[in-house]
C-alpha cells in the first residue's frame, strides 16, 4: 500500500498548530487557577467577617450582666430612706457608684474617657469573665449635677411627680399622682476574642 508523502510544510504547520493548542490550555488553566483562588479568598473573608459580627453580638448580649448587676444595686439602695445615692463610692469591695454626672469632654471617645478617667479613678466595676470569654466592666452614674440629696432641677429625673395630672380625664376623674425618681446611667464596657470591644448604655429610672 502506498502512502502519501507529507510535505515539510504540512508537518511544520501541524506542529504550529500543537503549540498554539498548548498555549490556549496553559493559558486557561492559569485563569482557572486565578478564579479558584479569588473563590477562596471570598469565602475566607465571608466567614471572618460572620465570625467578627458574631463576636460582637455576643459581647453587646454580655453586657445584659453588668447592666442586670447595676440596677441590682440601685434597687436595693434606693428603697426607703436610704442615703447610700447620694455620695461616691469608689473604694471598698462592694460595687463602685458615681453620684455625679461625668461625660467625655469635647471630641473625646468614650474608650478614652473610660481609660483616662472612670478606670484611674476607681469608678469601674468588673464581672469574672464569662464563657464565651467576655469580660463585663460596668460605671453607674447618677445623673445629678453634685453629690448630695437629690435636688430639682440639678437632677434629670422622670416628668411624672405629685402635681402631675393624667393625658386622659373627664369630669370628676381624680388627677393621676406619682413620685418623681432620679435618672442613673449604666454604661457597660465589655473585652472578648479577636479584640471585640463593645459599649452599651442603659438610663433607668429609681
Amino acid at each position: 500500500m502506498l502512502s502519501k508523502p507529507i510535505s515539510l510544510a504540512a508537518a511544520a504547520s501541524r506542529a504550529a498548530q500543537r503549540g498554539t493548542v498548548l498555549l490556549i490550555a496553559l493559558i486557561l488553566l492559569v485563569a482557572l487557577s486565578l478564579g479558584g483562588i479569588a473563590l477562596i479568598r471570598s469565602v475566607s473573608t465571608s466567614n471572618m467577617i460572620a465570625g467578627n459580627l458574631a463576636f460582637q453580638q455576643a459581647a453587646t448580649h454580655s453586657a445584659d450582666a453588668g447592666v442586670e448587676s447595676a440596677i441590682a444595686f440601685l434597687e436595693a439602695n434606693s428603697a426607703g430612706t436610704l442615703t447610700t445615692l447620694h455620695s461616691n463610692i469608689l473604694s471598698g469591695g462592694g460595687t463602685r457608684y458615681v453620684a455625679q454626672r461625668q461625660d467625655p469632654a469635647a471630641g473625646q471617645s468614650w474608650d478614652a474617657f473610660w481609660n483616662t478617667t472612670l478606670a484611674s479613678s476607681g469608678a469601674v466595676n468588673s464581672l469574672a469573665q464569662d464563657a464565651a470569654g467576655n469580660t463585663v466592666s460596668y460605671v453607674i452614674h447618677r445623673l445629678c449635677n453634685a453629690t448630695g440629696a437629690p435636688v430639682y432641677p440639678g437632677c434629670s429625673s422622670s416628668p411624672t411627680d405629685a402635681t402631675s395630672v393624667g393625658n386622659s380625664q373627664g369630669a370628676g376623674v381624680v388627677h393621676l399622682t406619682g413620685q418623681r425618681q432620679v435618672y442613673y446611667r449604666i454604661t457597660a464596657r465589655v473585652t472578648g476574642p479577636r479584640n471585640t470591644l463593645s459599649y452599651v448604655q442603659v438610663v433607668v429610672a429609681i
